[in-house]
């Protein structure tokens, strides 16, 4: 089960206040306790600073820290690792981690965190056993990625295949909801002179039509993307493929919107008058994938703006391909294309601190439970996240996208 931070705290405290006495004899667990004192197990958890640049955000907060360090686990924090959030090392320091200026020293850990995949001269310093936890940005990822990681025989979770008890994804439901906001900002500011745009406003005055925006999917993102869009005042029309998701989110977002399924010649008309269009579909998700033919961009009007969520993951416009944020957009067919990855380190302490209450959690059941492996077997969230487990690949769409082997990880910890 998934807490915030201040709820683990508050249960802590509320716990170690209570005496024995308060607990009738006959409903003290001796034997239980016991148990669990002999499941538990004392965590070396290292953070690794970013090697990009363009990557800001941090994996746990020094409140996070703070917490694990009460549960008698350590923490190795490489130096400045949180500086693109905006937490100095002091700021961590001060709680008790131990500030690490080798990378190779960090590598010294149980389990290791990172927000962006490890490089090839990190991957060289693993040992058999370690568990990493990073991003998995498959898109990025090359066969040989994944063929040296097995090679370490590690066990590999990624943030966005992390699941809840109420078998969602806790990682990407708050990074979509960040991204969503953060597209139609962007979309905004490209729209203008300011950015190469037609030089206008999203939601208009009075007398002036306002901007029409197209947003592809009905999910999270794509509800926090709309809730912006009509917060501004300008027009939002959703396409997805199954109409029970767009009934969800005309509900939550509680205003008449147009919907559509994504039928292609109703959304290439809608496309020809668009301002803005954001795509939030995932190719993760094959069901709700769909492509945008490059026909259709050609058709939109000069001067219109296209952002692509989910780039990492592969572009859901045929005319789409990943760039940086420090030269995010190109032209083609008259169409501004704005195609940066990670539009969630544009905020960046507002990110790790949505990452940071979700691993705490998952760290201390992972001591609770006597380490990570029994975690991954006792829970079925933290399971899914996965996809590689001591050397073997073990998340079938990995191994179908590059030609790779896997194994169901089910079947795995039966013998392990």
């Amino acid at each position: 089960m998934l807490y915030s931070i201040g709820a683990l705290k508050l249960l802590n405290m509320q716990e170690s206040a209570k005496p024995l006495s308060y607990y009738q004899p006959e409903m003290i667990p001796r034997e239980e306790v016991l148990d669990r004192e002999h499941k538990g197990k004392q965590l070396k958890i290292g953070v690794l600073a970013e090697s990009d640049h363009f990557e800001t955000r941090i994996p746990i907060t020094p409140q996070g820290v703070e917490l694990l360090l009460e549960n008698n686990h350590e923490v190795f924090l490489e130096s400045n690792a949180g500086k693109g959030s905006r937490f100095t090392d002091n700021d961590y320091a001060e709680v008790g981690a131990r500030i690490i200026s080798e990378k190779n020293k960090v590598f010294e850990a149980d389990i290791l965190l990172k927000v962006s995949p490890l490089l090839p001269e990190e991957i060289e310093f693993l040992k058999p056993g370690q568990t990493i936890i990073t991003s998995l940005n498959l898109a990025t990822r090359n066969e040989g990625y994944f063929t040296r990681l097995m090679g370490k025989r590690v066990t590999a979770m990624a943030f966005e295949l992390l699941k809840d008890e109420n078998h969602e994804f806790p990682v990407l439901r708050s990074m979509c909801e960040i991204a969503g906001t953060v597209s139609v900002r962007i979309g905004a500011q490209y729209l203008s002179n300011t950015g190469k745009g037609k030089g206008i406003l999203l939601g208009g005055i009075t007398g002036i039509t306002p901007a029409e925006v197209v947003i592809l999917g009905a999910g999270t993102a794509a509800e926090y993307a709309a809730r912006t869009v009509l917060g501004m005042g300008a027009v939002v029309k959703i396409f997805d493929h199954a109409l029970p998701a767009l009934q969800k989110i005309k509900h939550r977002i509680g205003r008449e919107v147009f919907t559509s399924v994504m039928h292609p010649p109703v959304l290439k008309k809608t496309l020809e008058t668009a301002d803005l269009v954001i795509s939030t579909l995932q190719r993760l998700d094959r069901r709700s994938f769909f492509l945008v033919p490059e026909e259709m961009i050609m058709g939109m009007k000069k001067g219109s703006v296209i952002i692509d969520i989910h780039i990492d993951q592969g572009s859901s416009f045929e005319t789409g391909h990943p760039t940086s944020p420090a030269d995010p957009v190109y032209e083609e067919h008259g169409v501004i294309h704005y195609m940066a990855q990670n539009l969630t380190a544009m905020v960046p302490r507002t990110a790790s601190i949505a990452l940071s209450n979700v691993m705490i959690p998952l760290l201390l059941n992972s001591g609770r439970n006597g380490g990570i492996h029994q975690l991954i077997r006792d829970d079925l969230g933290a399971r899914h996240g996965v996809y590689l487990f001591n050397g073997i690949l073990t998340h079938e769409m990995i191994g179908n996208y590059f030609g790779i082997s896997s194994n169901d990880i089910d079947l795995l910890l039966a013998a392990f």
